[in-house]
C-alpha cells in the first residue's frame, strides 16, 4: 500500500480544486487584464477567490495580494517592507526556526545594511518571550515569527507576542509566515494583531505555484516584481487564474467541517504518537504534556544510531513517503537550525524524521507505518554507526 506522510511538504489538490482549474484552462481562458466578455469571466474567478480568502480571514478583499507561492509571500514582506520604512529604522527582528524563504531574505537585507537579531526558542520551540521583547529597539521596524514551524509543529502564541511587541514599540510591523498554519487553525489578522500574513495553496490541498500574502490596509511596502502593474502595482504580471481559481477553492474546501477535520487529525497524531513511542531509542520532537499545544499534522522523531536519509529510503521502499526535514532545503542540505535551536543532541540531528498528515491520512496508514518501522529499525540498527 501507499503511505503518504509527506504532506507538510506538499498535499494532493481536491479533486474540485482540479475540476475548476480545468474549467479555467479549456473555458474560461482569458486574460483577466482583457477587456472583452473572456477577460470579464477570468477576472470573475479572481474576485470570487479573493472574497473567500478575505472572509475566512474577516479581512477585506483589497488586502490579499496573489503570488506564486509561500516564498515570494515571506520575500514581499519581508523584503518589501524593509525597504518602505528604512528612513525609519534598519533593525529587524526573526526567530532561530524560520523556514529558508524567511532566513534567506533575512541574509539578503543583512548584506545591504539592515541589522537583524535571531531570538532563540525553548525545548519545544516555542520563542522565549523575554529574549524577544529585550530585543526590540526604538529602531526596530520588522518582527518575522512563523505560526506553526514546519520542522517539529511548535505553535507560537501569536496573539500575545503581538500585544507584547506593539506595548513595548508600536509602530513595529508584525509579519507572521503561517504557511503551515492556515487550514489548521481558524487565523484572524486583526484580531490577532497581525500585519502581513503569507499563506501557500499546495500545503492545504491547492494547486502548486500559488500563494498570496495579507497585507493590512495602510502599510508601507515596497514591490519586489515590476512590470505591467497588475494587482494595483503591487505585483505585477498575468495574474494565474486557474491557480487562483484553485486555491480558492481548497481554502474553501479545507475549512469545510473543519473542527472535525483537526479533531480527526489530532486523533491520527495521538495514535502514532502512542504506537511509535513502543519503538525503543527513539525520541519525539516538540512536543510537550499538551498535544494539542503543538501542530495537528506535524511529528518529528528522532532514531537513535540510524541515518535519517538510510531510514527514509528504506522507507520509501515500503511504499511510505516521509521527509527528513524541510524539503524546501532538501537541494541544499545541512543539519537543521530548527533542531539545533531546540537542543536535539548533536548525534540525533541528521537521524531525525518528519511524518506530516493531512485531512486524507486514516489508521490503516499509520498502522502499516508503524508495523514497518518495527520490522525495518532492527535490521537497519544491526549496521549502527560507531
Amino acid at each position: 500500500m501507499e503511505a503518504y506522510l509527506d504532506n507538510a511538504a506538499t498535499t494532493r489538490v481536491f479533486d474540485s480544486v482540479r475540476d475548476i482549474m480545468v474549467e479555467t484552462l479549456s473555458v474560461d481562458y482569458g486574460n483577466p487584464s482583457s477587456k472583452h466578455l473572456t477577460g470579464i469571466e477570468a477576472e470573475r474567478y479572481i474576485r470570487d477567490a479573493k472574497d473567500i480568502i478575505s472572509k475566512r480571514l474577516k479581512v477585506e478583499p483589497k488586502e490579499i495580494l496573489f503570488t506564486s507561492g509561500g516564498t515570494e509571500s515571506n520575500n514581499l514582506a519581508l523584503i518589501g517592507t524593509a525597504l518602505a520604512n528604512k528612513r525609519r529604522g534598519n533593525h529587524i527582528i526573526s526567530t532561530r526556526i524560520e523556514h529558508p524563504s524567511v532566513h534567506n531574505p533575512l541574509i539578503f537585507l543583512e548584506e545591504n545594511g539592515f541589522q537583524v537579531t535571531y531570538v532563540p526558542v525553548d525545548t519545544y520551540g516555542k520563542v522565549i518571550m523575554e529574549e524577544l521583547l529585550n530585543a526590540v529597539r526604538e529602531d526596530t521596524i520588522l518582527v518575522s515569527i512563523m505560526y506553526v514551524n514546519n520542522e517539529i509543529g511548535s505553535v507560537q502564541s501569536i496573539s500575545e507576542i503581538s500585544k507584547a511587541l506593539k506595548s513595548k514599540n508600536p509602530n513595529i510591523i508584525f509579519h507572521v509566515d503561517a504557511i503551515q498554519a492556515f487550514g489548521k487553525y481558524n487565523i484572524y489578522p486583526k484580531r490577532e494583531g497581525i500585519d502581513l500574513l503569507s499563506v501557500s495553496g499546495h500545503k492545504i490541498h491547492g494547486p502548486k505555484g500559488i500563494g498570496f500574502l495579507y497585507i493590512k490596509d495602510k502599510i508601507k511596502i515596497k514591490p519586489i516584481l515590476f512590470g505591467g502593474g497588475q494587482q494595483k502595482g503591487m505585483r505585477s504580471g498575468t495574474e494565474n487564474v486557474p491557480a487562483i481559481a484553485g486555491l480558492g477553492q481548497a481554502v474553501k474546501e479545507i475549512y469545510e467541517n473543519h473542527d472535525e477535520k483537526i479533531k480527526n487529525l489530532y486523533h491520527v497524531k495521538k495514535s502514532f504518537i502512542e504506537e511509535i513511542s513502543q519503538i525503543e531509542d527513539i525520541t519525539i520532537n516538540g512536543v510537550g504534556d499538551r498535544l494539542e499545544d503543538s501542530a495537528p499534522h506535524i511529528v518529528s522523531v528522532s532514531f537513535d544510531g540510524i541515518r535519517s536519509e538510510v531510514l527514509l529510503h528504506a522507507l520509501e521502499e515500503k511504499g511510505i513517503y516521509v521527509s527528513s526535514g524541510s524539503a524546501c532545503s532538501s537541494n541544499h542540505p545541512a543539519l537543521s537550525g530548527t533542531l539545533k535551536a531546540i537542543g536535539v543532541r548533536e548525534d540525533l540531528l541528521d537521524a531525525t524524521i518528519r511524518f506530516s498528515f493531512s485531512v486524507n491520512t486514516n489508521m490503516e496508514v499509520i498502522r502499516y507505518t508503524v508495523d514497518m518501522l518495527k520490522e525495518l529499525l532492527p535490521a537497519l540498527r544491526r549496521f549502527r554507526r560507531h
